[in-house]
């Protein structure tokens, strides 16, 4: 490890400098993460608006698609050449892609404004993880991980709130100029607080694993977005077209393989694999995007489609599963500060997501609002003990030269696992939907209740509370019998990472930070509340 100067003189990190930077970086994680949620329940205004209704899958998947793509690369060129000039840029393009959303004039210039907020959106999450690691020793980080896994749960429940009043209030442009305040101020205090040491790189870049893995990325979140594993989705599986990215993607991944294995610095070192801290946070990651992201998508669709909720008053009522998430998330890492102990959060957090998941099988039309919300707080409780503190361990268990690609790769196969579980549990969820819907519409329409609207795959929360009984309740307790028992689908997936959770190593918690175990600083212990760093 190669000793900094000995007389350059120290830049003291108190206690509050710190959670100065740490305002930053989760300004940039809410803005990253609130940006996945928050057209959602402005999406059809936007497309019908901007005449884009054929295609307004794109204006999710383009974004879920850049920022999974970029994650890889942000996480390895940090560790590269350091993190402070690639947050600030990750920042700053994505404050300046929302601006061009806020005043775009077509759907094609928003999907290509979307995509570049992907790009620095993809960088925001991964570098404010990463510069907390190089901050603050592991035995210490606890307290700071705590409320930045809070950070998921908020967006969660703020994006479709959100979203919702801009468009019935002030507009859906508002959805994208939000963030430009909230970026600019993040950028200017991450300018101004986060000191940290930038370095170059004699090693060569690893272009063509590069390549290879965006594109077998976008393979796998294109197949995920278009495809169904039931009836529905925009192609089935005898579409040439579907196929032939099926083949390529295949292609592209067993081509990533043999060149990360060849190169001299793999954009993604396989050797981490042989870590099992490493092989296991990852596939914990994997599950719990496949099982958890999934159940909460619906969950909207649930309460507006069964219960008759306004999309406002739908958000309000997953406000239990973001206590969940923050509550837990924080007194975990409080905890973990004190003892240096982790394992027992991710077991005990995989357990009662499993619960929560299972309880949401037994869901019904006639199900109370108040057993609802006690279970979605189980399912926030179980995330906001699992999350951030896998993301600890795999910090705490790798290489201080690889904390950043170690740290991308955790949030990359929870990306991925996302967009997959959400494609499979659609489709079963829109083709059980379907066998329920059809005897109660054997005409194809709905009838003078629905007001002239065609099918069942035209019905919205206005035309099913309109209808008259008793087709209003048979519809609703179809939504419910098609939605609760899709959930069983995914409980296997929650089961796997409960196992896998079990056999997580116990690895004493690091005393140095980041850029200290590099050989990138030196580090003065000058009370309990402060260190120095250069």
């Amino acid at each position: 490890m190669a000793n900094p100067p000995a007389s350059a003189e120290p830049i003291v990190l108190t206690n509050r400098r710190i959670w100065i930077i740490m305002s930053a970086l989760m300004a940039g994680m809410f803005l990253s993460s609130l940006d996945q949620m928050i057209i959602s329940t402005a999406l059809p205004t936007i497309v019908g608006e901007l005449n884009g209704l054929e295609h307004q899958s794109w204006l999710i998947t383009i974004y879920i698609l850049a920022a999974a793509v970029m994650m890889p690369l942000y996480g390895k060129f940090g560790d590269l050449w350091g993190r402070r000039w690639l947050l600030l840029g990750s920042i700053g393009l994505f404050t300046l892609a929302s601006a061009g959303a806020t005043f775009t004039q077509n759907f094609v210039e928003l999907v290509i404004w979307r995509g570049i907020q992907g790009i620095g959106g993809g960088g925001l999450m991964i570098l404010a993880m990463a510069v907390i690691a190089d901050i603050v020793p592991a035995k210490d980080r606890g307290k700071y991980m705590g409320p930045m896994g809070a950070i998921f749960g908020i967006s969660a429940i703020a994006g479709p709130l959100l979203g919702g009043w801009f468009t019935e209030g002030p507009g859906w442009r508002w959805c994208f100029a939000i963030n430009i305040p909230i970026g600019i101020a993040a950028f200017l205090v991450a300018f101004v607080a986060l000191r940290i040491p930038s370095h170059r790189s004699d090693k060569p870049v690893d272009v063509f694993g590069i390549i290879t893995m965006m594109l077998g990325t976008a393979g796998i979140v294109l197949i995920a977005s278009w495809t169904s594993f039931a009836k529905s989705g925009q192609y089935d599986w005898s579409n040439p077209r579907l196929l032939s990215l099926l083949l390529g993607t295949l292609v592209a991944i067993a081509l990533f393989i043999r060149i990360e294995l060849s190169v001299t610095d793999p954009i993604l070192p396989l050797r981490l694999f042989r870590n099992s801290t490493f092989t296991l946070t990852s596939v914990i990651g994997l599950v719990l995007g496949l099982g958890m992201f999934a159940a909460i998508g619906y969950l909207p669709t649930y309460l507006q489609m069964t219960k008759g909720v306004s999309v406002t008053e739908s958000g309000l009522l997953l406000i239990p599963m973001m206590v969940g998430m923050m509550s837990m998330a924080i007194i975990s890492g409080q905890i973990i500060n004190k003892t240096g102990r982790y394992k027992v959060f991710p077991v005990v957090g995989m357990f009662i997501a499993l619960m929560g998941l299972t309880a949401l099988t037994r869901l019904t039309a006639d199900t109370n609002l108040v057993l609802f919300g006690a279970i979605i707080f189980m399912l926030g409780a179980g995330m906001g003990l699992t999350m951030q503190n896998v993301v600890l361990a795999v910090q705490n268990a790798v290489d201080p030269h690889e904390i950043g690609v170690a740290t991308s790769s955790n949030s990359f196969f929870r990306e991925i696992g996302g967009s997959v579980g959400a494609a499979m549990f659609g489709s079963l969820f829109a083709t059980r939907l379907a066998e329920r819907l059809a005897p109660l519409f054997p005409g194809g329409g709905t009838g003078g209740a629905g007001g002239g609207h065609g099918g069942e795959s035209s019905l919205t929360p206005e035309i099913v509370a309109g209808l008259p009984e008793p087709l209003h309740s048979q519809v609703t307790h179809a939504f419910a019998d098609a939605l609760a028992p899709a959930f069983w689908y995914l409980i296997p997936f929650l089961l796997v990472g409960l196992v896998v959770a079990f056999f997580l190593k116990e690895v004493k918690l690091s005393d140095e930070a980041g850029m200290v175990a590099r050989g990138e600083a030196v580090v003065e212990i000058k009370d309990e509340h402060s260190v120095a760093v250069k």
